[in-house]
């Protein structure tokens, strides 16, 4: 189904923008306030996940990988932001206050704190795509300023930039921005960047697969926005009465000092590119020993998953394949992971290169 908001582009009238200046424009763009609501799907082609492992209306933040959601954001500076996730029957949130953030539930009504420690020289990070040492709960954008933040960063010698008409978002006009790998092996048709045409930010990304050029088979985007800096009591949070609540304290100075860090590889490059780990043991069904996580996936139930994933075998050994419209995981028994935007076939054909080995 082609989006109604492109449907739209005869309605826009916008000065002509280059995508170099596009680009400047996003880069240089000065976000000091926005909230609205976010409308996020995700059509990928993966089996329906029920209710308990986040599926279509879950208020779980892993839900995000499969179906339609609603998100609530704040933001007022990198460190006051709140994403709300609106389920059917319950919410989360993810909320940062300077040194202090929550991450709630209010389906098992339970609460995350977390101080952060004033360390000299340390920078806190923001909460966002890449959170640091305060956790983000889902690898997926939840907001399009992480979308399009993870599509530009892919700019270079393998990538096409162009515009498409322009289209309005949340009723406001905004440019496209699009961009397409060159190598055809890439399961990613294209990436599609709406930007305000005022405010110069995201505010709607769409990528689509292969095959589907005209059905996002990711999208992000706000349905109703507002960019004046929200009140400070957005980022308020006292947990209402009867919630349990896991007070924690991190150091950024040696927040990762106990954290084992698996080896990785990375076979090919550019949009074909395929990221190659390991599995930690208590995340590996397969892993003789393998504890209780194992089994739970960490409340993800990933063995569960596993086991209806088809399995596969070459060179490179015995494991089970995910495939998407937009993205191949191979989970090998001997504990590797391989990921990449490419097709079922080219992953196992990255698992036999002597890098993937992870020796």
């Amino acid at each position: 189904m082609v989006s109604n908001q492109l449907r739209a582009a005869a309605n826009v009238t916008l000065p002509e923008r280059s995508p170099a200046q596009l680009i400047v424009d996003v880069q240089s763009a000065n976000l000091t306030g926005v909230s609205g609501t976010v409308v996020e799907k995700a059509a990928l082609g993966l089996p329906t996940l029920p209710e308990r492992l986040g599926g279509d209306g879950s208020s779980q933040l892993n839900s995000l990988i499969s179906g339609s959601h609603t998100l609530r954001v704040w933001y007022s500076g990198p460190d006051k932001t709140r994403v709300a996730l609106l389920g059917a029957v319950g919410e989360s949130d993810i909320i940062r206050n300077g040194n202090e953030a929550w991450i709630w539930s209010s389906t098992g009504n339970t609460a995350t704190h977390l101080t952060v420690k004033d360390t000299p020289g340390v920078m806190h990070p923001g909460l966002g795509a890449s959170a640091g040492v305060l956790p983000s709960m889902s690898s997926v954008p939840m907001t399009p300023q992480q979308a399009a933040s993870a599509a530009l960063a892919v700019l270079g010698q393998t990538t096409r930039v162009s515009t498409e008409p322009g289209t309005r978002v949340a009723g406001r006009s905004a440019y496209v921005l699009s961009i397409a790998p060159k190598d055809t092996n890439s399961l990613i048709d294209r990436v599609r960047v709406a930007i305000d045409g005022a405010k110069h930010v995201p505010t709607q990304v769409e990528v689509f697969a292969k095959g589907h050029p005209n059905e996002a088979a990711f999208s992000i985007g706000f349905s109703q926005v507002d960019f004046s800096r929200p009140n400070a009591d957005r980022f308020a949070f006292t947990p209402p009465a009867g919630a349990k609540v896991d007070d924690q304290t991190v150091d950024p100075a040696h927040a990762f000092d106990q954290v084992a860090k698996p080896p990785t590889a990375v076979i090919g490059s550019g949009w074909t590119s395929v990221l190659a780990t390991r599995l930690p043991k208590d995340l590996n069904p397969a892993a003789p020993g393998a504890g209780a996580g194992a089994q739970s996936g960490k409340g993800l139930g990933l063995d569960m998953v596993l086991n209806t994933l088809p399995q596969v075998s070459g060179a490179w050994g015995h494991g089970r394949l995910l495939q998407s419209r937009l993205f191949s995981v191979l989970f090998t028994d001997d504990g590797r992971v391989l990921a990449g935007a490419v097709s079922g076939d080219r992953l196992q054909a990255a698992a036999a290169d002597p890098a993937a080995a992870l020796r």
